[in-house]
């Protein structure tokens, strides 16, 4: 059902309704509204001394009209500029709402909502623009996820997500890392990505083939350098290129989960970065053609993103509890 706005009538009997006492569900009830229209209504309507009075509430919804009539923000050229600026960067509208106010934390004027700059976009698309191109996915509408049963075989010994500890959850320290391969072009290689938990700090190095051998020795090499206190945990899936997990123990020091078969939203941390990888690496890309080099600026790019989990700071600033510093190439 299409949105309307509430009319004259309709707050006159919201009014009558609250002197009886009937709380936003009941009026919505009686109106046909939800009650959120209701609730919401009371809340920013309320007149002299914090009372609903329905010949204010017209009043004060006539002035909100007029004054949305006026595109105060998109005329505010270095807020609009900046967006832009940041969107052309690889930062999502939600990034920019949240560093808007780190950026400018006494300036009122330099807001903007996630849900405004999403509609500037879209604006922005129907006059012709390209600021969409700038979104992760570059889709208008979000895709529903279908969910399939388990039909993969199990690989030998391994040790379900259900026995990981539960301090893995609590993304309270660091060491606990999600793992994923993220494929090219058939034949043509990809990369092993793996995630830091709390920090959402990225690792990733080019893959040849999904050979369980190449996976390993790569993971390998790519964790030469993390700190011990920072090997903590891997969760995978059950991909046959995991199958030497037992290496990677061994030699890591650190304890391997699978996640349960299809069940992706376990290691959603993983998921999500591999999503923000495929802005530099499109599905289809061939990884024996890319160079160690644009892999490394890629991740350095998204190491030093900031992210609204993290209260705006980067990857980088919590992984190693300090200032990031942007790789210069």
């Amino acid at each position: 059902m299409s949105y309307s706005q509430l009319s004259t009538h309709e707050r006159y009997m919201i009014f009558k309704l609250k002197q009886r006492n009937l709380g936003p569900r009941e009026i919505g009830r009686f109106l046909n509204r939800s009650a959120s229209t209701i609730s919401r209504e009371l809340k920013r309507n309320k007149g002299f001394l914090s009372v609903y009075w329905y010949e204010m509430a017209n009043i004060f919804a006539k002035q909100r009209r007029r004054q949305a009539d006026r595109p105060t923000k998109r005329n505010n050229r270095l807020l609009y500029d900046y967006i832009v600026e940041n969107l052309q960067q690889g930062w999502s509208p939600e990034l920019i709402s949240g560093r808007l106010i780190r950026d400018y934390p006494d300036d009122p004027e330099m807001r903007a909502s996630h849900e405004t700059i999403y509609r500037w976009i879209y604006e922005d698309a129907k006059g012709g623009g390209k600021l969409y191109d700038c979104l992760v996915r570059r889709r208008k509408k979000r895709r529903k996820q279908s969910q399939r049963l388990s039909l993969r075989g199990q690989i030998p010994d391994r040790v379900g997500i259900a026995c990981r500890p539960e301090v893995v959850n609590e993304r309270s320290r660091f060491g606990d890392w999600e793992s994923d391969t993220m494929e090219g072009a058939k034949g043509r290689g990809g990369l092993a990505t793996h995630v830091d938990r709390k920090s959402r700090y990225l690792i990733a190095v080019i893959l040849s083939d999904k050979r369980s051998q190449t996976y390993t020795d790569k993971t390998l090499s790519a964790f030469r350098d993390i700190p011990k206190e920072k090997r903590q945990t891997m969760t995978v899936d059950n991909g046959k290129e995991f199958s030497d997990f037992k290496r990677i123990e061994k030699r890591l020091g650190l304890s391997v989960y699978f996640a349960d078969p299809y069940s992706s939203w376990q290691r959603g941390t993983n998921e999500n970065t591999n999503g923000l990888l495929r802005r530099y690496f499109p599905k289809g890309s061939d990884f024996k053609k890319i160079t160690n080099k644009a892999v490394a600026n890629a991740v350095d790019k998204l190491n030093n993103r900031p992210r609204k989990c993290l209260r705006y700071q980067t990857p980088h600033e919590v992984f190693f509890e300090q200032p990031s510093v942007a790789l210069r190439m």
